[in-house]
């Protein structure tokens, strides 16, 4: 902790010389919510969307973060996917856009969408024969074992590979292109990978290659192995930042990794190094907890590691529900917005919005 404080400390006093690092991607504290296709009916059909966004509105949310990619699939109808595996979209989707509808939707509520690529670097979910795999078997994550790279249930491309980055990179750009999103975001599957990843051929070869011949070691978690793999990533998630901005400038580019140091040890991102080049204009860490107490300790750690001039660029996650039975009480949920701002963060982004229809009113008293 002491370490990612003096980190934090250098990025603040660097960044005095740098008054944009400090200023904010939007015009006010981002309170929002994502919404997803598994467990949710939100994206259905054009009336639950529009069901979806009035709650929303009365909610108190500004900022609606919608899944695109998940599954293996685009939820909108795509080229760029159709060409790698014949396939437009998501067959549970077929003839309609719901990013389009959801957009033209909240955009008459004057509530920003985001596209969510919330699969990221995963291509299948419990299963290891999948579309992807058999198309493309060299750009499956390895383990030190030489098995495909899993994780929780979730297979993994290797997402130093040349290959899965040009597909989603090529995606993103489809997203900016075409449709009028306030933002695009990765989440703890972008960019990231497995820190138990990188013993495919392609990156033994390049480790090797940036290293006098010398392979990687064969503990995933060696310090030196597991910072050369993190900033890899870092430097996919600045050209993400950079192919985003030159498309659109004023799109938000943000990201929702997991509370560091853990996202790096255990996900490879580096997110305090996204903030301090200048390729996160948004950073939305999951403190995931399930009681007050536990939110509390979580949300203090990460006051100390965000200086006030980053305030405005970090806003926690809050997690609404899970699916082994857990349900956040509004009122728990009010207790974490009122937690956030006793540490000094004006917004937050909750998990998700399904299990937030039951509430009565606004969460917010503005």
């Amino acid at each position: 902790m002491r370490k990612s404080l003096f980190f934090f400390l250098f990025l603040f006093l660097a960044g005095l010389g740098k008054p944009a690092i400090a200023q904010p991607a939007t015009s006010e504290p981002v309170r929002g919510v994502w919404i997803t296709n598994v467990a949710s009916d939100a994206l259905r059909s054009r009336e639950q969307i529009q069901k979806a966004v009035r709650n929303c509105k009365e909610y108190g949310f500004n900022h609606l973060f919608v899944v695109v990619w998940n599954g293996g699939y685009t939820l909108y109808p795509s080229r760029v996917q159709k060409k790698y595996i014949g396939i437009a979209q998501d067959p549970a989707f077929a003839g309609r856009d719901p990013l389009r509808e959801m957009i033209e939707e909240a955009h008459a509520q004057g509530i920003k969408v985001h596209a969510w690529f919330e699969f990221g670097f995963s291509y299948a979910y419990r299963d290891s024969n999948n579309r992807w795999l058999q198309r493309y078997p060299a750009w499956a994550g390895r383990n030190n074992k030489g098995g495909l790279l899993q994780k929780n249930g979730f297979y993994w491309w290797n997402a130093l590979h040349p290959g899965p980055q040009k597909l989603v990179v090529s995606l993103i750009k489809e997203v900016v292109a075409n449709y009028e999103v306030d933002g695009v975001q990765g989440d703890d599957r972008l960019p990231a990978m497995p820190s138990e990843g990188g013993y495919d051929p392609y990156t033994v070869g390049q480790y090797a290659l940036a290293h006098g011949g010398v392979l990687p070691p064969s503990d995933p978690k060696q310090k030196q192995w597991l910072q050369w793999r993190a900033d890899q990533l870092s430097a996919f998630g600045r050209s993400i930042y950079q192919e985003v901005k030159s498309i659109r400038p004023g799109c938000i580019v943000s990201w929702a990794p997991s509370i560091y140091p853990w996202s790096k040890e255990e996900y490879l991102q580096d997110w305090p190094a996204w903030l301090e080049g200048g390729y996160a204009d948004l950073v939305f860490p999951q403190l995931y907890r399930y009681n007050g107490k536990a939110y509390e300790s979580i949300l203090k750690q990460l006051s100390e590691q965000v200086p006030l001039s980053l305030r405005t660029k970090v806003y926690p996650g809050i997690l609404t529900s899970l699916g082994d039975g857990y349900q956040a009480s509004d009122s728990l949920m009010r207790q974490f917005i009122s937690l956030n701002r006793r540490y000094g963060f004006e917004g937050e982004v909750f998990f998700y919005y399904e299990t937030l229809n039951r509430i009565q009113g606004s969460l917010y008293k503005n």
